[in-house]
């Protein structure tokens, strides 16, 4: 969560906003005035804030997280930086806008589905999400998450989570380890997908690059020489293959724990009923 210190001292802050005379906004889904007040009564023309955040997507797959700022934003919507204000209050509130409008490409799961089938339907939609957006996994880290479209997110994984039949004690940390391992996994998996396409290579040939490089290094050339059995059976003829062979089996591991976990927990809820 960002501080009201931190929302003050950038210098793409709006100055007219007070964040000591609301030290608890620390989310634009916290702000009740849309528009703030004291604003012009009437918007600039052309604008809006679906317009705008979807300015910002777009602004943010193209070019990163790192060199997004309102004048960049102004510029690609052919606008003031002071137009832009009048939908919000900071950078910040449209990062947040932004994070939250990508989680509606998240379609929800088979309402007629086993819990385990719409569990690996939400895992991977949440993984696709997360690579076809790089710079959605450190603002997922960062804000409340508290849009709509997170919300509805939330709402369909705890449906998922409740159904595995889990004491509902329990139900939290099962939804912690399967979404954990998905943000995890997804981010790497975002990040290094972007690092193959800045260099112009596959990520085959960015991973036999790699790989050939540390071979040439002799004091660890033979750690990579003897996991050659472990990437063989690995399975796969490219990176994308073994990724997703991994991807797969490690959430059905995640499965087969909470069934085990579940049926363990309903021996021992058994064994202390009265005889």
């Amino acid at each position: 969560m960002v501080s009201a210190s931190d929302r003050v001292t950038d210098p793409e802050k709006n100055p007219a906003k007070d964040p000591e005379k609301n030290p608890a906004q620390t989310s634009v889904w916290l702000d009740g005035q849309t528009p703030s007040r004291g604003r012009r009564t009437e918007s600039p023309a052309g604008l809006d804030r679906n317009r705008i955040t979807e300015a910002s997507v777009r602004l943010l797959d193209a070019e990163g997280l790192a060199k997004f700022s309102m004048r960049r934003l102004a510029a690609e919507l052919d606008v003031t930086a002071m137009s832009l204000y009048w939908y919000v209050d900071t950078k910040d509130d449209l990062l947040e806008l932004a994070l939250d409008s990508v989680y509606a490409e998240i379609a929800p799961p088979r309402e007629d589905a086993d819990w385990r089938d719409r569990l690996r339907e939400l895992a991977r939609s949440y993984r696709e999400l997360l690579v076809r957006h790089i710079w959605i996994s450190p603002l997922a880290g960062t804000f409340l998450n508290i849009g709509p479209n997170s919300v509805l997110f939330s709402s369909a994984v705890m449906d998922v989570i409740r159904a595995t039949g889990l004491p509902l004690e329990r139900q939290t940390g099962a939804l912690a380890a399967v979404f954990q391992f998905v943000y995890g996994f997804g981010t790497v998996e975002g990040h290094f997908k972007a690092r193959c396409d800045a260099t112009g290579l596959t990520q085959d040939a960015y991973h036999r690059h790699a790989m050939g490089t540390i071979r040439a290094q002799p004091h660890l050339r033979a750690i990579v020489d003897s996991s050659d059995d472990l990437m063989a059976a690995r399975g796969g003829d490219t990176v994308e293959e073994m990724r997703e062979r991994d991807f797969v089996f490690a959430l059905d591991l995640l499965i087969a724990g909470i069934e085990t976990m579940r049926e363990r927990m309903g021996s021992a809820h058994r064994g202390q009923q009265p005889q």
